[in-house]
């Protein structure tokens, strides 16, 4: 099975809305995901297997930092490796645009995301108290500084 990474297009939207859906409790609407295409600061990979959309990450750049947005993989593809894939290519990315520190929030509950940024050098440096508004949940913070 081929996986490409590729930039996020109109024509990935239903997909990567489908998935958003799939993957979080409070998703983004598809305006707001499509809002993402015009935005000067965004940039949003797409994992495709045969021209399927099946996973996504976003950043924005703002002030010489990345702050991801989202990253998620279709439930029927998890466990495959895309996260990593995605995230490779977001810092290659990234340091083709002169931005050297990533920061993000994970649900203080999902392990299993914090041991993927961890493994691409995330380190917890803080935490928003109450910040999922569906369950009052914490975030952490994480942060990579020399990507």
């Amino acid at each position: 099975m081929k996986i490409n990474i590729v930039p996020f297009e109109s024509k990935h939207l239903d997909r990567v809305y489908y998935i958003e859906t799939l993957s979080f409790a409070v998703p983004w609407d598809k305006a707001s995901l499509a809002a993402e295409l015009q935005n000067s600061v965004a940039d949003y990979l797409i994992a495709v297997i045969d021209d399927v959309a099946v996973g996504y990450v976003g950043v924005w750049r703002i002030l010489g930092e990345g702050h991801i947005t989202n990253i998620a993989v279709d439930p029927q593809f998890r466990g495959l490796g895309i996260g990593s894939l995605l995230l490779k290519a977001l810092i290659a990315l990234m340091k083709t645009k002169n931005i050297f520190e990533l920061t993000l929030e994970v649900r203080a509950s999902n392990y299993r995301a914090q041991n993927l940024y961890k493994k691409f050098g995330f380190k917890e440096e803080g935490r928003r108290p109450k910040y999922y508004s569906d369950n009052d949940e914490d975030a952490i913070i994480m942060w990579n500084r020399k990507i």
